[in-house]
C-alpha cells in the first residue's frame, strides 16, 4: 500500500516544497472550518475502516522502521515507543472512533450575554487554522494528531521522526483515504514527504504565514529547539519528570500497585514516573517492599543514603538524577520529611507534567492536588493515566505543560480558539 521511499532528501527545492504544502494546507483549512460535523465524521469513519483494513501494511512498514532502529543501536525504550503491534493498531482505530463520537467543538457557543443597550454577545469556538505537529518515535501520533485536527476543523502538517518515516506514510495513506471518501481536501492532513531535518527548521519559520501554531511532541532537545526557534505560537510539551509521593497513611498494596504500573507499564512514555518520594514516617514499613518490587521487576533504582540502605542493589543517586526523564526502566528514589518537603521537591525538580500522591489522608490529598502546579495531578492513581485517550478525548496531540490556551492532554476542544459574535438592532456608540 505504501509507496516506495522516494526522496526529495537534500533537494534544493525543499523550501519551495514546504511553502507549497503550507499554501495547500491553508486552502484546505478554509474548507474544513466550514465543513459540517456529519462530513467530518464520515471522514473519521472511513479513516477508522482504512486503519483496520490496512493493518498488515502498517505493521509491515513499521517492522522495517523497527529493524532499522535496532540496527542503529537504539535503546529498548526507544524501540518500544516506535513499535506498533496489532493491539496498538487496533487502539489507534478505536481512538479514531472515540474522536468521531466527541461533540464537535466548532461553532459551540460557550457563553452568551446581553448588554444594557440590547446587543447580544456570544463567544463561539472556531478552528485555529493550520497546525504544524513535529514529533519523534511514536508513529501513532500521526493518526492521533490527524484526526483530532480534523475534528476541530483544522488542517495539519505532520513531520514525524526519520525513524518512523515508513510507518507514518502507511498511516497517512489511511488518513488521506478517509478524507477522499468524505469529499474533503486531501491537503487537510499533510505528511512532510522527506526525512531531511531542514524541513523542521522551515516549519518553525511559519512558512510565510502558512502555519498558525506548532505542537512539538518529543524529547527535551526537540521541544527546546522548537521553543527557541519558532516564529509562531507553540503548545509546549516539556519532558515528563513525574513524581509519586507515598504518604505515611498510604496502603502498602495500593502503593506497590500504583508505583509499579506508573514506572514499568511502559517506561518510555511521557507519563511514566521518574522519581519516587517516600514520607520518612513511611520508610520503616514501605521503603524496602517498594524498592524490592521495582528491582525484581527489572527496574534500576537510584537512591539517597536511606534508600541505598534498604537494599544493596540500589545505586547512588546523583544531583542530575532528580531532574532526569529516563524514558527507561530506571527510577530515582528519595526520603522526604513530610508533605511540605515532597511538594517543595516537585516544585524544584518537576516539569509541571504529571505528579501523584498515594495516601488515605483526605486533607493531605487535597493539599497535594491544590498546591502541586502540574498539568495533571492524581490521587491514588498511576501517572500513566496522563493520556488523552484515558481522559475520554479519544486521542491527544500531546500533554501541554505551559499555561496559555491549552494545558494537559491536548484534544479536539483544545485545538480551537474563539471569536465573538455580536447581534445588534442598529445600535451606535455614543
Amino acid at each position: 500500500m505504501t509507496a516506495p521511499l522516494k526522496a526529495i532528501d537534500g533537494n534544493a527545492d525543499l523550501a519551495a516544497l514546504m511553502t507549497d504544502l503550507a499554501a495547500k494546507a491553508r486552502a484546505a483549512a478554509r474548507v474544513l472550518a466550514l465543513a459540517p460535523p456529519e462530513q467530518k465524521n464520515r471522514a473519521l469513519s472511513a479513516i477508522e475502516r482504512a486503519i483496520r483494513a490496512n493493518a498488515p501494511d502498517i505493521l509491515a512498514a513499521n517492522a522495517e522502521d523497527v529493524a532499522e532502529a535496532r540496527a542503529a543501536g537504539m535503546t529498548s525504550a526507544f524501540v518500544d515507543r516506535l513499535t506498533l503491534t496489532q493491539a496498538r493498531v487496533d487502539g489507534m482505530a478505536d481512538g479514531v472512533a472515540t474522536v468521531r463520537e466527541i461533540v464537535d467543538p466548532v461553532g459551540a457557543v460557550t457563553e452568551s450575554w446581553q448588554r444594557p443597550n440590547g446587543m447580544t454577545i456570544e463567544r463561539v469556538r472556531v478552528p485555529l487554522g493550520v497546525i504544524g505537529v513535529i514529533f519523534e518515535s511514536r508513529p501513532n501520533v500521526a493518526a492521533d494528531a490527524g484526526v483530532l485536527c480534523l475534528k476541530a476543523g483544522n488542517a495539519v502538517i505532520l513531520r514525524g521522526g526519520s525513524d518512523s518515516f515508513r510507518s507514518c506514510r502507511a498511516i497517512h495513506d489511511c488518513l488521506v483515504q478517509g478524507l477522499r471518501e468524505a469529499g474533503l481536501p486531501e491537503a487537510a492532513i499533510t505528511l512532510v514527504p522527506t526525512r531531511d531535518r531542514a524541513a523542521v527548521g522551515l516549519m518553525l519559520t511559519g512558512l510565510n504565514g502558512g502555519i498558525d501554531v506548532i505542537v512539538p511532541r518529543g524529547g527535551k532537545s526537540l521541544v527546546s529547539r522548537v521553543e527557541t526557534e519558532a516564529r509562531v505560537p507553540v503548545f509546549a510539551h516539556l519532558e515528563g519528570v513525574n513524581h509519586i509521593y507515598v504518604d505515611a497513611s498510604a496502603k502498602l498494596e495500593m502503593a506497590k500497585s500504583v508505583v509499579l504500573n506508573a514506572k514499568m507499564r511502559r517506561p518510555g512514555v511521557c507519563g511514566a514516573v521518574e522519581t519516587l518520594l517516600i514520607d520518612r514516617n513511611a520508610a520503616a514499613t514501605k521503603l524496602k517492599p517498594l524498592v524490592e518490587l521495582l528491582i525484581e521487576a527489572g527496574c534500576e533504582v537510584r537512591g539517597d543514603d536511606v534508600v541505598q540502605g534498604a537494599d544493596a542493589r540500589v545505586k547512588p543517586a546523583s544531583d542530575e538524577d532528580w531532574d532526569t526523564e529516563y524514558e527507561d526502566a530506571i527510577i530515582s528514589a528519595k526520603i522526604v520529611d513530610d508533605l511540605d518537603a515532597a511538594i517543595a521537591h516537585i516544585q524544584n525538580h518537576g516539569s509541571h507534567h504529571t505528579d501523584a500522591i498515594v495516601t488515605e489522608d483526605t486533607a493531605a490529598a487535597q493539599r497535594f492536588l491544590n498546591e502541586v502546579d502540574s498539568a495533571i495531578v492524581l490521587h491514588n492513581a498511576s501517572t500513566q493515566f496522563a493520556d488523552g485517550g484515558e481522559f475520554g478525548f479519544g486521542a491527544e496531540i500531546g500533554i501541554a505543560t505551559g499555561k496559555f490556551h491549552a494545558r494537559g492532554p491536548v484534544g479536539a476542544e483544545q485545538l480551537t480558539s474563539f471569536k465573538y459574535r455580536v447581534h445588534g438592532t442598529g445600535q451606535t456608540r455614543p
